[in-house]
This record gives C-alpha cells, sequence and structure tokens, in this order.
C-alpha cells in the first residue's frame, strides 16, 4: 500500500492549526502557586506524593476533553451554557467562587514575579508594574492568533523544570517505587496537600478559559478528534513538569529538612545543595510561569464573567466593542499588582490556601459540565458512554469525599 504524504501533511497541519487551547490550559496552572504546592509536596513529603501524579494526569484529560466537547458541539462557553441551562441565581453564586478564588490565584502570580525577579536581583517595584504592564498590553493590543503564539512559546520554557530534576541526581529507584505504589499518610496536612494538589493540576477556571478559548478560535466538530490530541498533549507535559518539581524539591529540601513555604524558598534552597545553576534554572520557570499565569488567570475570569452576564467578549474585539471583557481584565490586574506591592504583605497563606479553594470549588464545576454533556437536546451523538460517566462521576465524589475530610480534620 502506497503511503500518502500529501494526506499525512496535511493531516498533521490541521492538528498544528487546532492545538493551543489544550496545550495552553494545562500549563499555565503549573503557576506560581502550583510550583508552591509542588515545591511544600515534595520538600515537606519526600518522594510519598510521586503517585498522585498518574491519577490526576488521568482525571486532567478526562475533564479537559469534557471542555473540549461542550466547545466544540455547542460552541458556547461553560459560563454562557451554565447561565443558559440552570438558574440566574446559581450562576451568580458559581461566578462570585471562581472570581474569589481567581483573584487570590491572580495575586498568587505578581507575588511570584516579584519573588523570581529579586532572586536576578530585579526589585519587586520594578518588575511587577513592569509585568502588569506587558500582559495588559498583550492581551488588549493583540489577537486571538498572536497571544496564542505567545502562550505556545511560554509552554517551551517549562522544560527547565525538567532539566532542574536530573541536575539533582535523585534516587531513582525510590522515585520509580512512589510513583507506582502509593504510600498514603492518613494526617491533615498530608490530605490537605491531596487536596491542594489536585485543585492546582486541575483548577476551576481552567474549564471556563478552555472551553472559551476553543470557541474563539473556532474549532469545528469535524476537528474534534484533533482537539482531543491538544488535551492528551497538553495534560501530559503539565503532569510531567509538576512531577519533577516534586521530584526535585523530594531530592534536595526534603533530606536537608530545610523549611520551605513558597517556590522562591524552593529556588533558593537549592543553591547549597544542588549549585547555582540549579536555583537560576527553577527562579526562571517560576518567572515564566508566574507571567503567563497572570495573563491568563484575569482573562479567564473576564470571559467566565462576561460569558454569564452576556457581555460582548473576546481578545479579536477592540476595546470600545468588548469594554466590560477589558475593563474586568484590566481590574484584576491592577488588584494583582497592588496586593503584592504592599509592603509586608504576607502572601504565604493566600497562595497555599487559593489552591486548596480550587479543589473545593472542581467538583461543583465538574457536576455542571456532567450534567450539560448529558443533556442529549444539547449535545446529540456526543453524548458521552455510561462508562465515561461512571468515571467522571466517581473521580468528582472523591474529590467531594476527600474535601470533606480536609475540612473534618481542620475544624477538629
Amino acid at each position: 500500500m502506497k503511503f500518502n504524504w500529501k494526506a499525512r501533511f496535511a493531516g498533521l497541519m490541521l492538528i498544528l492549526a487546532v492545538i493551543g487551547p489544550g496545550i495552553i490550559t494545562s500549563n499555565v496552572d503549573n503557576d506560581a502557586g502550583g510550583i508552591a504546592t509542588y515545591s511544600l509536596a515534595g520538600g515537606n513529603f519526600g518522594y510519598s506524593l510521586l503517585w498522585i501524579s498518574i491519577p490526576v494526569l488521568i482525571l486532567l484529560i478526562i475533564v479537559q476533553e469534557m471542555c473540549a466537547r461542550l466547545g466544540v458541539v455547542t460552541g458556547k462557553g461553560l459560563a454562557d451554557l451554565i447561565r443558559e441551562n440552570f438558574s440566574l441565581r446559581m450562576t451568580f453564586i458559581v461566578m462570585i467562587l471562581l472570581v474569589i478564588v481567581n483573584i487570590t490565584n491572580t495575586i498568587s502570580e505578581f507575588a511570584g514575579i516579584a519573588a523570581s525577579s529579586e532572586i536576578f536581583g530585579v526589585s519587586r517595584y520594578i518588575a511587577v508594574p513592569l509585568a502588569g504592564l506587558f500582559v495588559w498590553w498583550l492581551i488588549v493590543k493583540g489577537t486571538y492568533k498572536s497571544v496564542e503564539k505567545v502562550f505556545l512559546s511560554a509552554c517551551i520554557f517549562y522544560i527547565t523544570y525538567i532539566i532542574s530534576g536530573f541536575m539533582v541526581h535523585p534516587n531513582w529507584g525510590e522515585v520509580g517505587k512512589n510513583t507506582f505504589i502509593p504510600g498514603i499518610q492518613f494526617s491533615k496536612v498530608y490530605i490537605m496537600m491531596i487536596v491542594g494538589i489536585i485543585g492546582t493540576t486541575i483548577a476551576p477556571w481552567m474549564q471556563f478559559y478552555m472551553q472559551s478559548s476553543i470557541v474563539e478560535k473556532g474549532i469545528k466538530k469535524e476537528e474534534y478528534k484533533y482537539s482531543k490530541w491538544d488535551v492528551t498533549i497538553g495534560s501530559f507535559v503539565a503532569v510531567i513538569v509538576a512531577f519533577f518539581i516534586m521530584l526535585t524539591t523530594a531530592a534536595t529540601i526534603f533530606p536537608s529538612g530545610v523549611s520551605v513555604e513558597t517556590a522562591s524558598d524552593a529556588a533558593l534552597a537549592l543553591g547549597p545543595l544542588a549549585g547555582k545553576y540549579a536555583v537560576y534554572l527553577f527562579a526562571f520557570g517560576l518567572l515564566n510561569a508566574s507571567l503567563f499565569a497572570a495573563a491568563i488567570l484575569p482573562l479567564s475570569t473576564a470571559y467566565s464573567v462576561s460569558e454569564a452576564f452576556g457581555w460582548e467578549l473576546g481578545v479579536n474585539r477592540k476595546f470600545k466593542e468588548a469594554k466590560n471583557f477589558y475593563l474586568l481584565y484590566g481590574g484584576m490586574i491592577v488588584l494583582g499588582v497592588l496586593f503584592v506591592l504592599i509592603p509586608g504583605f504576607n502572601l504565604i497563606t493566600l497562595m497555599y490556601f487559593s489552591q486548596v479553594l480550587n479543589g473545593v470549588l472542581l467538583p461543583v464545576v465538574m457536576i455542571f459540565m456532567l450534567k450539560l454533556l448529558n443533556n442529549k437536546s444539547l449535545m446529540g451523538e456526543y453524548k458521552p458512554s455510561k462508562f465515561y460517566n461512571f468515571v467522571v462521576w466517581s473521580a468528582s465524589i472523591l474529590i467531594i469525599a476527600i474535601t470533606l475530610v480536609m475540612l473534618y480534620l481542620m475544624i477538629f
């Protein structure tokens, strides 16, 4: 049988044309708060939490595929669908919760920019305002295509964490053992860390952003199979990066007993343990991730709230065409910058618990998505199978159960 090079090349070009939303959404959540959470996991629990990477990867692929399916089939964003298919009161409550969580996350991104820039000797009072201006300019003056190219380029720099992981020479036997054999500990901090890792890897805002970006990119039903490739590749890359952050801190910081509370603490702690180049690699990864997420998180919020209230939206629209959309985006950036520049403002608790709040809100968002996916009049032939429903409902119930156990341990 003759190999059809033209058909293969055309297929590859179509995949490349569709790729973007899945890879960007998955990777941007390896942000300042996420890196801090993974660093805490490795620094405080060693290799014992590496096993969670596998179930989190499976869940991330499933959840992102749900978004891709909803966006491609309906041509509408998630907030838009919630408003149309559920009560306005419920939509308002979800938006309030999402905005609160996203504000704390946005502040943590600018905190990450401040911390990483100071490792390179640049004052936060210079770096943070410049970063705020850059991400505002990028979205307000750009188009969807130009913005997507910048975001995809930023994804490449996550390789710094993988390089750091090899530089610290971990015990690969222990890594393999703890990756495939769970060493679960029944303690408050351990369970909170599990919820935090789930929350930071599969944050609620991701589902809103990804579906909105699929709609704005104009991906069609016939391109759905390529969108699934986008989702799968993005999920694998994001979880591998998270895995190597935990591995790096587990191999260096955990045996040393150094106290780590933020991602910048983790970067600086690598100095005497793995050398200055490991410090700079880790810090550069933090700067790239924080800047990347400082643009995406406010954008996700602007998409979601604008959809929920029926406002004009989209990066392809000019300021005068989507004024509320851009004002909300700019307002989130201003809040993030101002909080970080307040002298003596402690962001450690805010950054960590923003990830835990993500874990609490995630099951709520997943239940909405499942109800929408199982709406025959909405999805038609794309309605999921019984097995698919069983897997996602089981995952949602498991996350809810873990969250309830965490809250019980916190109270009692």
